[in-house]
């Protein structure tokens, strides 16, 4: 018989790969930045906070209220360990460690079914004292986008305005013989993310005690490889502003962002914890079909229910923005996280996690449309590709060393 928490966690499991059928798609990968790193972070430093305050609370309320040796006494409710799980010498480093592998879900077409290739996160914070840390991170994201494998894209001619012809995307016939393709888009992001978190305390005699909030600087920078790329890695010919645009070849997964993003908690129990993020963000400069870099203002909202010492459930909705080399303009993401962390020993974790969401102000998901300059490229097979919105659903399993991007340090 398995034991709880494998049991637990196979359950979990199970329930997350039944609910991806039914969900829709993730989107671009900025919103995994909240989820892997700025949030997990500040809510450390507030959960911590919190947690002092009620075993502060605690202690003056059993020193306060001295009872006789005859009268039973009934134990504290047992707080979080205040701190860091996992350290180095000093105390002052802590780490994470962990591999991942993904299954793509939704309308992907055959080609691409089955396990992506696997991906790594790591960690490491360093605490100047109790309400400043400095954290670095790197992670991986695997998925197969949605619509570059299904349906029908019109096929453009250089110097031609209306459409010469139509590509199968689903490898058919139904453009005429010779039309089918399909394209191999498995895609690995990696995020590397710099930043600084800084406690505040907030106390006022309108509140019903100490408010913590957490800002955090932020600093991404994010690249790709994706399966089709000839040099394996994310530069491909894409094309906009059809039929007249260009095509042209340069990384397409590839960008720079700033963040300052305000974190302050609205919900905490013994079991249960939840905060509102806001952060305010800009590219560090435009790239391939964008058209200006206004501020952009992600959302996030962190529930968390924690059933044992060992067992976190979470849902993490968010309002993010995503601004790619193929967009002309930001990305407005509707994406939420749905997952299960589960503590196996003192010093490993296994996570679920389903990630999905949608773009809710660009055309068609995947191409839609291909610019061919010359005949020979469309027998090459090296034409311009037209890209909507990105979307793409999968199912993350994480094993690793360390405390998980949602597990309570």
């Amino acid at each position: 018989m398995l034991g709880r928490p494998f049991g637990a966690v196979l359950a979990a499991v199970a329930a997350l790969t039944i609910t991806a059928s039914a969900l829709p798609a993730l989107a671009d990968g900025t919103e995994n930045v909240y989820q892997q790193s700025i949030l997990p972070s500040a809510n450390t430093a507030i959960k911590n906070f919190l947690d002092q305050q009620q075993a502060a609370r605690e202690k003056a309320r059993r020193q306060a209220s001295p009872t006789s040796p005859n009268v039973a006494q009934v134990p504290p409710v047992p707080q979080r360990r205040v701190g860091p799980v996992m350290a180095l010498p000093g105390e002052r480093f802590t780490y994470m460690a962990a591999l991942s592998v993904a299954n793509p879900y939704g309308n992907i077409g055959s080609y691409g079914k089955g396990w992506l290739m696997g991906g790594a996160d790591l960690s490491v914070g360093y605490h100047f004292n109790w309400s400043t840390r400095l954290l670095v991170s790197m992670f991986q994201l695997q998925h197969w986008p949605e619509g570059f494998n299904s349906g029908l894209a019109p096929v453009y001619l250089a110097g031609f305005r209306n459409p010469v012809g139509c590509a199968d995307l689903s490898d058919g016939t139904a453009c005429g013989p010779g039309t089918g393709r399909n394209i191999n888009v498995a895609t690995k992001d990696t995020f590397g993310v710099f930043m600084l978190n800084k406690l505040f305390v907030i106390k006022s005699d309108k509140l019903p005690g100490p408010l913590p909030i957490v800002i955090t600087p932020t600093y991404v920078a994010r690249g790709g490889i994706i399966a089709f790329a000839p040099g394996h890695n994310d530069v491909v010919p894409f094309t906009y502003n059809l039929p007249d645009g260009p095509v042209e070849n340069i990384p397409v997964r590839t960008a720079q962002y700033y963040a300052v993003a305000l974190t302050l908690p609205f919900l905490k129990t013994p079991k249960m914890f939840a905060t509102f993020t806001v952060a305010p963000q800009w590219i560090v400069h435009t790239a391939g079909a964008n058209v200006g870099n206004s501020m952009q203002l992600p959302q996030v909202l962190y529930f968390e229910y924690t059933p044992t010492r060992t067992t976190t459930l979470f849902f993490e909705p968010q309002s993010a923005r995503d601004y790619l080399p193929t967009d002309p303009y930001p990305e407005h993401l509707f994406a939420y996280f749905l997952g299960v962390s589960q503590r196996l020993t003192k010093y490993s974790f296994v996570q679920a996690v389903i990630n999905s969401g949608g773009v809710t102000n660009l055309g068609p998901d995947g191409i839609v449309g291909i610019k061919c300059l010359t005949a020979q490229q469309a027998i090459n097979n090296a034409c311009g590709l037209a890209i909507g919105g990105l979307k793409a659903t999968q199912l993350q399993l994480e094993f690793g060393v360390g405390s998980p991007s949602v597990f309570p340090l």
